[in-house]
């Protein structure tokens, strides 16, 4: 069911001595930092939530997609079994409408745009190896735990709808900091006589329109906020680790979710509820309903390159997206693939390549320790980038002058190391025998001054793209 990460699987690893892991989260649900200590020694169990899947992502939604993968990659690179589950909405009323619009039926809506989602989520570089949960294939499960509710005393049925009691929950309001009493004569909620509170929300809804599900409330399908909580408790069973999310879900969709599972199993979820801030458009927030956002597969950048601006904000900031603070990175980006790929050419031009280097010089060390501090002190990738950016700045001075080949195989580990946690690793090609000849053959004529050899080599350099 899960995909399971070993130390030997992984190219990079930062470190696997679990004994000194030390790192400390911010709780959204307790509302501060914490010393992160996973239910399970070795492996760490991660629920997050996923789209609707009725529309291309916006740069937004791209957010908590590299926020969460960039997470779940630092603990891989420890040495942990992450397991990863992120579900997809596939039964929702923007699905029914859009189907409803284009004259297909909803599951070909939601397939369309679950192959989009990934395709995007891809083109981040981010991990789609993970367990895709959908709503429409968990629905008994959903019903069951709906009933469950019902037989405790924590939900009612009336006319074929069913609702949550939220005022038997004194807990209800916790996570986003919200008082019952306040929320009771303060709701904005639509007036609905049938509810015994303003404040119920939906767990199912009788339907006459669009797909539906049979149970013994009615024929209809369910509510949003009980869908991710109960297949996070049929897939895990138990208390899990971290459930993460954009502060958009904060409240109502993961307060409703910390409810139903407070009643039915006492516990919160999860022991570490973790929220990414917003990413605004030029100040304005971005909407798929609205139109106003710009889409993923829209961008015309290198992903990478967006990767890293996304990183360069500590992940529970909001952020403005202005084209202008993007370029700076599709600039820095462009060094610094282009600065490690020189790297790499000149151990492999010189036969010089060893695999796994234990990096051990003490300017490496201090670089590699600040960027593991920075990734314990709740994620901190805008200090894992300044990291980045020093190491960089090393190995430029390197290549600068007579190649140290321990020195550069020490660092292009390291670099593999930070790129692989970062989300920024790209594909590093040995070359064949005859390139290297060519580029050795080059360099021979630029050192014995033959110039007019030095371009027709270089021209050929060119022509095969290594220069």
């Amino acid at each position: 069911m899960f995909t399971i990460v070993k130390q030997s699987d992984l190219d990079y690893n930062c470190s696997s001595e679990k004994d000194v892991f030390i790192m400390k989260i911010f709780n959204s649900y307790t509302n501060q930092l914490e010393t992160f200590v996973p239910t399970h020694e070795g492996v760490i169990s991660m629920y997050i939530c996923g789209p609707t899947v009725y529309n291309y992502i916006h740069i937004g939604n791209a957010r908590p997609v590299v926020v969460f993968d960039t997470v779940r990659r630092y603990f891989e690179s420890l040495d942990y079994v992450v397991k990863f589950v992120s579900n997809l909405t596939d039964v929702d009323d923007k699905i029914i409408q859009k189907a409803k619009e284009e004259g297909v039926a909803e599951l070909t809506i939601s397939q369309k745009y679950i192959t989009a989602f990934l395709t995007d989520v891809a083109s981040l570089n981010s991990r789609t190896d993970y367990l895709k949960p959908k709503v429409t294939d968990y629905m008994p499960k959903i019903i069951h735990y709906i009933q469950d509710l019902i037989d405790i005393g924590y939900a009612y049925e009336i006319e074929g709808d069913v609702y949550f009691r939220v005022s038997k929950l004194k807990e209800y309001g916790k996570l986003s900091n919200r008082k019952l009493d306040e929320l009771i004569s303060g709701a904005r909620v639509e007036i609905n006589e049938k509810k015994e509170s303003p404040l119920d929300f939906t767990l199912w809804k009788k339907t006459e329109e669009g797909i539906q599900w049979h149970a013994d409330f009615s024929d209809g399908r369910p509510g949003w906020h009980t869908e991710c909580v109960a297949m996070i408790d049929d897939i895990f069973g138990e208390q899990i680790d971290i459930h993460g999310g954009g502060t958009d879900l904060m409240f109502p969709h993961h307060e409703n979710e910390i409810a139903q599972c407070l009643a039915k199993n006492h516990h919160s979820v999860a022991k570490y509820w973790m929220h990414n801030g917003r990413l605004n458009l030029e100040g304005e927030k971005m909407s798929k309903s609205l139109g106003n956002g710009v889409l993923v597969k829209d961008l015309d950048v290198n992903k990478l390159a967006f990767r890293m601006f996304l990183l360069s904000t500590q992940y529970r900031s909001p952020m403005n997206y202005r084209q202008e603070a993007l370029d700076v990175f599709v600039k820095e980006w462009a060094k610094t693939q282009k600065s490690v790929e020189q790297l790499y050419r000149l151990l492999d031009v010189n036969n010089q390549l060893e695999e796994n280097k234990l990096v051990s010089s003490m300017d490496l060390l201090e670089i590699k320790t600040y960027f593991k501090e920075a990734m314990d002190n709740d994620f901190n990738t805008p200090n894992a980038l300044t990291a980045l950016n020093q190491l960089m700045k090393a190995i430029n001075q390197k290549l600068r002058h007579k190649p140290d080949f321990d020195w550069l195989n020490q660092s292009l580990k390291l670099v593999n190391e930070i790129l692989f946690v970062l989300g920024l690793d790209f594909p590093l090609l040995k070359l064949p025998e005859e390139d290297k000849a060519l580029i050795k053959a080059w360099e021979n004529a630029r050192v014995n001054k033959d110039f007019a050899l030095a371009d027709q080599l270089r021209m050929q350099l060119v022509s095969k793209g290594l220069m």
